[in-house]
């Protein structure tokens, strides 16, 4: 339970300036800049912090390429887990890899399956407006060990762009669109374990991540994650 809120967590973000920052959407992306994201639980709890870095922007024919490196820390300051991602903008949408979302551990547990993984990208366009509906998301992996196999979805449905609201965060305060969204998350061994999650999201014209997320479990708040610093 506890690695898929960390992945629910995650999900919740993004013409040449100069050799090391490009442009996405009208924001200028740079290495080793990024933002850092404060974690709670549905209680108001702080949790711990997610802090992701640009650690490379380039150009791949009409695409910005931005390759991220991801760290989360518990309360008091100490590594959880590491991971990388990549995302793409062309300008009109930012895409991300739905793979990206599988964090280090589970990807050294996937290791003894021999896992392969499809995704479909999610996507953000450029501009929101109220009663928007975006297009889903969703990953796939299947293998095997010996005589066991193992496979795992998580889909991203239901995107809604439900209105507009201003939101106040640890790094500011920011006019936002609300987006709601239905996850679901199953692997299957033995037996088959599945989860339904739904997710609100808040995002702003002038920053590529979310500046809030709230993710529900059966109607229940069980965590927040509220963006606390640009750098």
């Amino acid at each position: 339970m506890k690695k898929l809120i960390n992945l629910l967590l995650w999900v919740a973000l993004f013409s040449p300036v100069t050799l090391y920052a490009q442009e996405c959407m009208g924001i200028v992306l740079k290495e080793g800049s990024g933002f850092e994201m404060v974690t709670s639980n549905g209680n108001g709890k702080q949790m711990g912090r997610l802090v992701y870095k640009i650690k490379k922007v380039s150009k791949d024919g009409s695409d910005v390429v931005v390759d991220m490196d991801f760290e989360s820390f518990d309360a008091k300051g100490k590594s959880q887990m590491a991971n990388s991602m990549q995302m793409r903008c062309n300008g009109n949408e930012l895409r991300v890899d739905a793979s990206s979302m599988m964090m280090q551990d589970q990807n050294k547990q996937y290791e003894a399956f021999d896992m392969k993984f499809t995704s479909k990208d999610i996507i953000f366009p450029a501009k929101l407006s109220v009663g928007q509906t975006l297009p889903d998301a969703s990953l796939h992996g299947e293998g095997s060990s010996g005589p066991m196999a193992m496979t795992t979805d998580m889909a991203i449905t239901n995107r809604k762009v439900e209105g507009k609201e201003t939101v106040n965060v640890p790094a500011g305060t920011f006019d936002t669109y609300k987006v709601t969204s239905d996850m679901n998350v199953t692997s299957r061994t033995v037996v088959k374990i599945a989860f339904d999650f739904n997710t609100v999201s808040y995002r702003s014209d002038k920053v590529l991540w979310d500046i809030k997320t709230e993710t529900y479990r059966k109607g229940k708040l069980i965590s927040i994650t509220e963006l606390s610093k640009i750098f």
